[in-house]
């Protein structure tokens, strides 16, 4: 069960309380294959839910309902190579679940991979995708990924002390006037690196950098360089406190696209991503948060500072987020939690939907 409302200054407040779920049934594997079925589900609670304008369509689509067949596949898997076809749900630099609310990301897409001894190559082709991120059309769940799909290859590689992976994009033009984010055709090349430190038994620090390069293709105006480091310090496992910074450089008349789904910036947060500011300028985003847990609770506290210089208009983009989160986690089964989040914006730009707050509370049970 989810409820989510917004306290807006520039809009009509805007709530709704849903309950849903996920079922999926995994046949057993014979001689290396199978195959798996899902249904996502969401209907709001009317007593509990605006009306009209009033009610907040992020969670179950306008009509207040949504049902879907969110992962249908074939598998099959020897030793290190696993190859899947159908709808499922994956998690990739560029494309991803984007678990933030109660329907989840997934992708009719094709993929192999190939595991040994932490070292993983990963590729295939993405044609569509549904999910929070698609607007959750109450007339077509699936948005194309361009006309052509979206063909995709990556290489990783993991120690205890060492994670780095490089992957690569080919995003083609999309026609189509109904999409989900429009014509975003281009090549985009990612690397990232994370360093392990454990400087003792209870202290460890976290040393990270990512680069992100995409090319324009199809008159798309996808045209960016970005990138990021980012520090964690750990304390007993339960106490991190950490610090990202990301930088944009300018493109004239061109912006950045951070994929299907929620991106892996690290300055990404619950609502605001750097996207929302790079068009045709400098931006830069820093990051700081706070997580701590003791026993069944769990706390964490984010300030972003999102900048973005004056583009060729003179216009200039200024946007602080603050996130507050809460959970508690009674059992491995159930889990409740509470997020707050705050968007100012000091130029009045309008960007990001302008000054509001967000509030959700929601229980989860698996079994």
């Amino acid at each position: 069960m989810l409820y989510s409302g917004y306290n807006s200054n520039e809009a009509q407040n805007q709530y709704a309380t849903a309950i849903g779920g996920i079922l999926k049934y995994e046949l057993a594997e014979y001689k290396g294959f199978n195959a798996a079925m899902e249904v996502t589900a969401a209907q709001d609670i009317n007593f509990a839910t605006g009306d009209d304008t009033k009610q907040n369509s992020e969670i179950s689509s306008e009509k207040g309902s949504y049902i879907e067949l969110s992962q249908a596949y074939i598998n099959y898997k020897n030793d290190g190579l696993n190859l899947r076809a159908g709808r499922q749900l994956i998690d990739t630099p560029l494309a991803d679940s984007d678990d933030i609310r109660m329907i989840l990301n997934t992708f009719e897409a094709y993929i192999a991979t190939y595991e040994n001894e932490g070292l993983m190559l990963t590729g295939g082709l993405l044609t569509k995708w549904q999910g929070v991120d698609t607007e959750l059309s109450p007339s077509n769940h699936w948005s194309d990924t361009g006309d052509d799909g979206t063909y995709f290859g990556g290489i990783s590689y993991s120690t205890k002390f060492l994670d780095t992976r490089v992957w690569y994009y080919d995003i083609s033009k999309d026609t189509n006037p109904n999409s989900a984010t429009g014509n975003v055709a281009n090549s985009s090349l990612y690397a990232d690196i994370s360093l392990h430190l454990a400087i003792s038994q209870n202290y460890a620090i976290h040393a990270n950098a990512q680069y992100l390069n995409q090319k324009e293709s199809h008159d798309s105006a996808i045209d960016s360089s970005i990138y990021g480091v980012m520090a964690e310090f750990v304390i007993f496992e339960d106490f991190a406190i950490s610090a990202a910074y990301n930088k944009s450089k300018r493109e004239a008349d061109k912006r950045s696209f951070s994929g299907f789904g929620g991106g892996t910036l690290y300055t990404n947060m619950d609502s605001m991503i750097i996207d929302a500011i790079t068009a045709d300028r400098d931006a830069k985003a820093i990051v700081m948060g706070i997580t701590y847990r003791i026993g069944k609770f769990g706390f964490m506290y984010a300030y972003g500072d999102f900048d973005g210089d004056a583009n060729s208009l003179q216009a200039k983009e200024h946007i602080i987020e603050q996130n507050l989160g809460f959970e508690y986690k009674a059992n491995e089964n159930l889990t409740i939690a509470a997020i707050y989040v705050k968007n100012s914006d000091k130029e009045n730009s309008g960007s990001n939907d302008g000054d509001w707050e967000n509030i959700r509370v929601f229980a989860s049970y698996s079994f």
